[in-house]
């Protein structure tokens, strides 16, 4: 039995009891190839703000610097608190988990004419692990179901929102592969070719649910596997503690910091420190420049995995930055080329068929 595979059952939404609040803290350093706070991640507006009545000139241009960065610190956090869309247009809402009083859901896009055991994927968003939003891959979801996918955009917590660590944004993705395995006869899909997908620190997600083991949450039925059937990794933070051959990469503060912000020792969430044999087929999508997630941690994370015998590619985009794939960016040029890429991936591995059809979905949206 490969990676992910189970029978279908059909299941309910996953209910599991609601875990201690985690307060928000302030933010702590990060090692520098990952800062969920780059240009891509999210943007910073300084509102137009009034100064101060005229003074000394030294001193009013310290007061309008730091009246600027507490503008500019406002504007951050507003943007990362927003709540979740009520709903994604033409797509379905489902409840996949419960905790308490809080509902996660997936938004499912499908074929016009479905087939029967469609391949499935779920896409988790970007963000650091503490902000962004389902809606990052809509267009991926909507562009794979004209292909023939049912394709899913997941809500997760986080921190801005629910005051929780990285390891629960790591449950919540397990949870949600479940959940489609459980619900493949319901939405028609087949439980053997499910894939995880994300971006940054929601391609880590994605990346754990396939190579790291753990993290299940309590209630669920541990028969039905929470591990995909593929990989799609855009930018993915895959190497989070020392490696044998860089140490140095990292310093104790780099590693407190994201111990801070993942609730447990950095290597215990690190795809890399996991990769074994037996682990799905694996696309990593990644821009050369990126100064948030290091061109070179998705190098030796495909290496390895290709040392162990899973079939894995890395895709490298000379000269692109972090969330380079990103719709909307760049007149949609590396949108194009990062999802024919995926589309030719998905076809290697018999769950597409035909040629990519990115450069009509875009003449036709």
């Amino acid at each position: 039995m490969g990676p992910g595979q189970s029978p279908a059952q059909g299941a309910p939404a996953l209910t599991v009891p609601a875990p201690l609040p985690v307060l928000p803290a302030p933010p702590s350093p990060l090692p520098r190839h990952f800062s969920p706070r780059s240009r891509a991640e999210c943007s910073i507006s300084i509102p137009r703000c009034q100064p101060p009545p005229s003074c000394h000139t030294g001193l009013m241009q310290r007061i309008l610097l730091v009246f600027a960065i507490l503008c500019a610190n406002a504007s951050f956090t507003a943007q990362n608190r927003k709540p979740w869309p009520a709903q994604i247009e033409g797509a379905e809402k489902v409840i996949y988990k419960t905790i308490s009083d809080l509902k996660l859901h997936l938004h499912i896009f499908r074929p016009v004419k479905q087939k029967a055991n469609a391949p499935a994927v779920v896409f988790f968003f970007g963000g650091g692990w503490r902000g962004g939003t389902p809606k990052q891959f809509e267009q991926q979801c909507r562009y794979l179901a004209s292909r023939g996918m049912v394709a899913m955009t997941a809500e997760y917590r986080i921190r801005n929102l629910h005051g929780t660590l990285a390891t629960a944004c790591v449950e919540d993705g397990k949870s949600a592969i479940r959940w489609i395995r459980s619900n493949a006869k319901m939405l028609g899909v087949d439980p053997n070719r499910i894939a995880a997908g994300g971006g940054s620190a929601g391609g880590h997600v994605a990346a754990c649910t396939g190579v790291i083991a753990g993290f299940e949450a309590k209630g669920e039925n541990p028969k039905i596997s929470s591990v995909p059937n593929a990989l799609l990794l855009f930018n993915p933070p895959c190497v989070l503690a020392p490696l044998p051959e860089r140490k140095d990469f990292l310093n104790p503060e780099n590693i407190a910091g994201l111990r801070e912000r993942m609730g447990v020792p950095p290597a215990a969430l690190s795809p890399w420190h996991h990769v074994k044999k037996g682990q799905p087929p694996t696309l990593v999508l990644h821009g050369e420049n990126d100064p948030t997630v290091k061109f070179w941690t998705a190098k030796v994370f495909v290496e390895k995995m290709k040392a162990a015998g899973n079939p894995a590619e890395l895709a490298a985009y000379p000269g692109e930055a972090h969330g380079f794939f990103n719709y909307g960016r760049g007149g949609n040029r590396m949108f194009t080329a990062t999802m024919k890429r995926t589309d030719e991936f998905l076809a290697k591995l018999g769950w597409l068929r035909g040629k990519p059809g990115i450069v009509q979905f875009l003449r036709n949206n």
